[in-house]
């Protein structure tokens, strides 16, 4: 079990030196906190809010290639994010699965000339691409990969086997193309996977959530516990800046030689809807379909935890902050569903659940945001304490990005790298079996459970659903949270104790799927508050407080209102 935060705190008082202090604890925050650490460095990763509770819980939830980075000549990008997916295959298959992803095509030649004055950046806003850019598309896509093929190379289709295939789309669809990339089913959880694994291979470093790093005015750096304001003195060698969207206003408060006049990053908002309609998720048969909107920004349609998955947005905003998906947007990607599949009925009320976070992207020119580089970079500021400011990045590539941090940090330093992690398994993904069927059927016999709890715990917890169920028997009469509810009770005690849980938030929101699958009611939150607070001793008065602040979320930034969640109890 790891250590609750009094201990990480008492650690702290004993010894508050450290070699890297990492700030954010997003997904980049994560992935160089866990480099770092297996450099055998002493690091502390410091987080304002919850773990992944920012832009990294609010991806469209693919690993992929970026297929579309192509057309803009980010070459480099691409190859190392098929890079990145294919080893996220092999490391954390509990959580990172393959995913056949198809491209409706309505024209032949639409596109080509576009494309070429795309890529020598003679043009800004893409056109309809046709059937022969996509399959020049994929071919380079594949051919990325012809040396390290993990994924089956694509596959293209006339009218006929399209319509076979394919009844439900809109009539003049000509053609289409069918890839493969991958999707994740958990990514917070999977980035608390990694926090776990790094502190268990260095028991030196410490991560922490709801603190802040602040500077006094002669330059002494204080962590701040936000839940009881206590605070301690720290220090360090270096920091890193990982704060994504908040990179900027970061730079400005900490130590170093940051210029306002030229921010490093700027945002676009992207905005998702989680939807309960069986015929459309029937009419995906497994795949994605990844489309083009009139407006020629591409958005994304698939299967997803029992749901269908839809966006993204692509909104430019001036300053970062917590978002959330507006009418507008609802409507817009509403819009784009009955643009491809015309003949299915998608209303507002079939809509469990949305979500809404800032892409925190390089400073750029350009008009269209679908053109800002999806790239990454690392930008040193000079300073009493040397700041690594990490701009850019996204889900897929956090592992190449942290490692790139990681060596520049190593350079600083004077320190030789130790350890590589392109290769190394996360979590739940060591010693995953490569026989799910036998393994269920060996886990329902040892533990007496039903087939259908099995394949939960190891969707959930990879090699690691032997011990969750091991937890579990030992408390006596456990049962599920609410009738066909995959979470029991002593599974959620489990994950508030070992997953630093601090806000009932925490759990419903990243340490579980209640909320994101619509599963999340009146009658489970009382349930969830009530574990919780035997697990955490937690009095009448700040169980109301965590259940009000978690209603309040849901309505305010994910369209689930307190009528919904009733409606759901009954």
């Amino acid at each position: 079990m790891p250590e609750d935060r009094d201990q990480k705190f008492s650690r702290i008082v004993e010894n508050g030196a450290f070699d890297v202090i990492v700030v954010g604890g997003g997904i980049n925050g994560i992935g160089v906190f866990r480099e770092l650490s297996l450099q055998r460095l002493r690091v502390l990763l410091v987080e304002k809010n919850d773990f992944c509770s920012g832009c990294s819980a609010a991806p469209s939830r693919m690993i992929h290639g970026g297929l579309r980075y192509l057309e803009n000549g980010e070459f480099s990008l691409v190859r190392e994010s098929l890079q990145e997916r294919d080893a996220l295959l092999q490391n954390a298959p509990h959580m990172v699965r393959s995913l056949p992803t198809t491209v409706p095509i309505r024209s032949v030649f639409s596109g080509v000339m576009n494309g070429v004055a795309n890529f020598l950046h003679l043009q800004t806003k893409p056109a309809e691409r046709g059937a022969l850019m996509i399959k020049a598309g994929l071919t380079m896509y594949d051919w990325v990969t012809r040396r390290r093929r993990v994924l089956p190379t694509h596959d293209f289709r006339g009218p006929r086997k399209t319509r076979e295939q394919w009844p439900h789309l809109r009539k003049d669809t000509r053609f289409t193309a069918t890839y493969y990339d991958a999707w994740i089913s958990h990514p917070e959880r999977l980035g608390l996977e990694l926090l776990d694994d790094s502190e268990a291979a260095n028991c030196a470093s410490v991560a922490l959530n709801y603190v802040c790093l602040t500077t006094g005015d002669d330059g002494a750096l204080t962590l701040k516990d936000n839940e009881t304001g206590a605070s301690w003195p720290v220090s360090t060698k270096t920091i890193v800046n990982a704060t994504g969207a908040w990179v900027d206003v970061t730079a400005a408060q900490l130590p170093g030689q940051y210029d306002t006049a030229t921010p490093m990053v700027e945002g676009t908002k992207g905005s998702h809807l989680v939807i309960d309609n069986p015929e459309l998720s029937d009419a995906l048969g497994g795949h994605m379909i990844f489309y083009e909107n009139s407006d020629g920004r591409v958005c994304i349609l698939f299967p997803y935890l029992s749901k269908v998955l839809v966006g993204a947005t692509d909104i430019r905003v001036n300053a970062p902050g917590r978002t959330r998906c507006e009418e507008e947007e609802t409507s817009y990607i509403l819009q784009s569903l009955a643009g491809v599949f015309p003949d299915i009925c998608v209303t507002q009320s079939q809509i469990v659940f949305s979500y809404s976070g800032i892409r925190p992207l390089p400073k750029s020119d350009q008009e269209f945001t679908g053109r800002i580089s999806r790239g990454h970079f690392v930008k040193r500021l000079d300073g009493p304490v040397p700041q690594f400011c990490m701009v850019g990045g996204k889900w897929t590539t956090f592992r190449a990005f942290a490692e790139q941090t990681t060596d520049d940090v190593l350079h600083e330093l004077g320190m030789p790298r130790v350890c590589d992690t392109l290769k190394l398994p996360i979590g739940g993904g060591r010693d995953y079996p490569e026989d799910s069927q036998s393994w269920v059927s060996e886990t329902c016999a040892k533990f007496s459970v039903s087939a259908e709890r099995a394949r939960h715990v190891l969707d959930h917890y990879g090699s690691n659903a032997h011990s969750v169920l091991t937890a579990c028997n030992a408390t006596p009469g456990d049962t599920s949270l609410a009738p066909d509810c995959p979470y029991s009770v002593a599974e959620t005690a489990f994950l508030i104790r070992s997953g630093r849980t601090v806000h009932l938030a925490d759990i419903v929101f990243r340490r579980t799927a209640l909320a994101i699958t619509g599963q999340i009611s009146t009658d489970i939150i009382a349930r969830v508050t009530a574990i919780a607070a035997e697990c955490l001793g937690w009095d009448a008065a700040r169980q109301n407080m965590e259940t009000a602040s978690l209603i309040s979320e849901l309505g305010e930034y994910h369209g689930v209102c307190q009528q919904t969640l009733s409606n759901r109890s009954k």
